[in-house]
């Protein structure tokens, strides 16, 4: 967890390629905040943990501490934010969980020992996402940090699938960062460009180009949310470093 804190969300060792989150519950008992460190998959709007405890025989206590009081806090080493947990019932537990397992085949190891049903758990924001202090630059920058280390890791997931074709869940990761390099591009396209050549006329060129580069990035993603490719993959993080970098070369100085 420390390192966790240090690194912005990067560990090393044998979580060095993994998702992780600080999942922040109240003690069901003492009404104290209590932190856990948890891997996560993307899904959509929200993100899913899961309550196997390492194949122990009784569930977590931060499982307990969420059913009662599903108010939650999450904290992905960039950005932390509310959310609202949601224990995943019946058909839907099973077909996600299935989905997990073909991602990870150790969760289903993990269920094989036990005679629990390990839960999985949906945190959905309760709230826009808080970054680490109250510069737009620096916002920016941790956005920009997000995106790349999400690239690395559906890269790293592509390469070591080891499968002739694309699991569900990394096609569910591989569209979450597609869907959010969307919005935030258009976030940028009509408010952030707009609003900076309002303010300093000597950036129109610059922002010129770079709205071009959006509008090549739109075409990979489009690319990559109907086939989803190694190759693909390693084009659209070629593109997107080039454009993030000349983004912050230009902009930060006047954020």
């Amino acid at each position: 967890m420390a390192e966790f804190k240090a690194n912005s969300g990067r560990v090393g060792g044998p979580f060095e390629n993994a998702r992780l989150l600080l999942l922040t519950t109240t003690g069901a008992r003492t009404g104290e905040p209590r932190t856990a460190i948890l891997g996560y998959y993307p899904d959509g709007n929200r993100v899913l943990v899961v309550g196997s405890a390492g194949g122990s025989p009784k569930h977590p206590s931060w499982y307990h501490n969420l059913v009662a009081n599903p108010q939650v806090s999450v904290d992905t080493g960039s950005f932390d934010y509310p959310a609202t947990a949601v224990v995943l019932r019946g058909a839907e537990r099973d077909e996600v969980f299935a989905r997990l397992v073909e991602a990870d085949a150790g969760w289903g190891d993990y269920q094989s020992r036990v005679s629990r049903t390990i839960p999985v758990v949906a945190l959905v924001p309760g709230g826009p996402p808080g970054g680490r202090t109250g510069s737009f630059a620096e916002a920016l920058k941790n956005i920009h940090a997000a995106f790349r280390r999400e690239l690395e890791l559906i890269r790293h997931e592509i390469a070591t699938s080891g499968t002739a074709g694309l699991g569900a869940q990394l096609r569910i990761n591989c569209l979450t960062v597609c869907q959010g390099l969307h919005y935030h591009h258009t976030g940028e396209s009509t408010m952030l460009f707009p609003g900076l050549v309002e303010q300093h006329p000597q950036l129109k060129d610059v922002v010129a180009v770079l709205q071009q580069e959006h509008d090549q990035i739109a075409v990979l993603l489009g690319e990559l949310e109907q086939a989803v490719t190694l190759d693909q993959v390693d084009q659209l993080i070629t593109q997107l470093n080039t454009h993030l970098d000349r983004e912050e070369e230009a902009l930060l100085p006047y954020l």
